[in-house]
């Protein structure tokens, strides 16, 4: 195949794309944000993921709708620019753009971290270098080396999980914490405060993030209407299920973030009270393993954005519109990617993180809106009971509960976000000479087969 007619392989089954999400999501960052969730939520921070989880689901729903119709690369982007307007799409596109970019450089960093708390006397940016550059070469390959590679990744990670929910039975048994196996405490307790549950489900939502990014998987996956909408349900899902009983064991052993020295630092201290010093080790292999399969993941993710965007000609589309010949990768996106990456030297944890929030809530509040706008104003299919609860009821409940996290997002990612938003903007009046030019060469006009739920 020569580079011209070089396209993404369809190859990606059910399992791999479930795992790959899940890789994203990240299974062990349950007990790294553990002992600031129990704070906020009084000590219920099972309660307060089941409800992320609820959330989370519904815009999943949106999802599922969107791609029935658009089985492609560039998930919200897509949708957006063919439901809604072209330019917004391409403003929605550059902004889910920070999500995805500073995702791998937040996971450089926290290996960083991991790695320098080890071996303090090697310079901290060799270990940035390092995990770039492994998880570059990584994404070269075609994307079934990279499933396979990160399926390894995330049932390491699901059996520390095992490992720990066994070891906290045991520390129960024994009469710590609530000294109960099964109780409802940390679920449910007298004079438990509504508002703190939904102050921690907002903080908690952030973990679910890249149940979504499966959908940038869309043109390598078979049968893609069908596969796609069951993974992104089952990650969030699977996903959900892995936070919700591993914060039970954790809030059952640990009833109050008073337990913990540093509620910002838990995990270490959770490993260490559990386990002692060897399940603490055995807990930052964990946290690495788990830094490596959510790079992989987010890195994969945002070279196909960058794709979809250049094959749309938005961006330079003989860079970003390539496709590798032999590994069917958009290769030079991955290289472009990794570089971008190796920016985390410059970067602290906190400033990275700001930026992904802001990108995650433009996609999910856009995917919300570009259901309305298809089925309601382009199809009209809300006429019936069905398609009212479909089509308007059921993604304006999820564009709520979007609202909810919009209303609770910190200023700085706010202001960053805003920043990031206002470079876009300048950039698509360069490319559209004022929007007097469309630049973008895929045929929206094209009639798609519209199915009903």
């Amino acid at each position: 195949m020569n580079k011209e007619s070089a396209t993404l392989k369809r190859s990606l089954k059910l399992w791999q794309i479930v795992l790959m999400g899940i890789g994203y999501m990240t299974p062990m960052v349950v007990f790294d944000t553990f002992g600031i969730a129990s704070e906020t939520t009084g000590g219920h921070v099972p309660t307060a993921y089941i409800l992320a989880l609820i959330a989370m689901l519904l815009t999943a729903e949106s999802y599922r709708k969107m791609i029935q119709i658009f089985p492609n690369a560039g998930s919200a982007y897509t949708y957006t620019q063919r439901t809604i307007n072209r330019h917004i799409g391409f403003l929605v596109g550059w902004c889910a753009l920070m999500d995805y970019l500073f995702l791998p450089m937040v996971n450089a960093l926290i290996f960083e971290i991991y790695l320098s708390a080890f071996f303090p006397n090697i310079p901290a940016w060799i270990w940035v270098v390092v995990f770039v550059a492994f998880i570059t070469l990584l994404n070269l390959r075609s994307v079934d080396f990279t499933a396979n590679s990160n399926t390894f990744l995330v049932f390491f990670q699901v059996a520390i999980v095992v490992l720990f929910i066994a070891e906290a039975c045991k520390a129960l048994l024994n009469g710590a914490g609530t000294g109960k196996i099964i109780s409802l405490q940390p679920f449910l307790s007298e004079g438990m405060d509504p508002s703190l549950l939904i102050s921690g489900a907002t903080l908690l939502c952030f973990s679910y993030l890249g149940f979504d990014a499966v959908a940038m998987l869309s043109e390598e996956t078979e049968h893609p209407k069908r596969t796609i909408p069951r993974a992104m349900f089952l990650t969030a899902l699977i996903g959900g299920i892995l936070f919700i009983v591993a914060s039970y064991f954790i809030q059952s052993v640990f009833p109050s973030a008073a337990d913990f020295h540093d509620p910002e630092a838990s995990s270490p201290e959770i490993a260490m009270m559990i386990g002692g010093t060897i399940f603490q080790t055995i807990f930052l292999a964990g946290g690495i393993a788990g830094t490596l399969s959510s790079g992989m993941s987010s890195h994969a993710s945002v070279s196909r954005l960058l794709y979809a965007m250049g094959r749309d000609n938005l961006l330079p589309k003989k860079f970003f519109g390539y496709i590798h010949p032999k590994f069917r990768t958009p290769s030079f996106n991955v290289i472009l990617v990794g570089v971008i990456s190796l920016t985390a030297m410059f970067f602290n944890l906190a400033t990275a993180t700001s930026f992904i929030n802001f990108g995650a809530l433009i996609a999910f509040t856009f995917v919300n809106l570009s259901v309305i706008s298809y089925y309601v104003f382009q199809k009209r299919m809300h006429k019936t009971v069905k398609g009212f609860f479909n089509y308007i009821l059921m993604p304006s409940i999820g564009a709520v509960v979007i609202g909810l996290l919009w209303f609770n997002l910190e200023k700085n990612s706010l202001i960053l976000g805003l920043c990031w938003a206002a470079a876009g903007f300048l950039y698509l009046i360069y490319i559209t000479k004022g929007f007097k030019v469309n630049p973008m060469t895929v045929d929206f006009t094209q009639n798609e087969e519209v199915k009903t739920f």
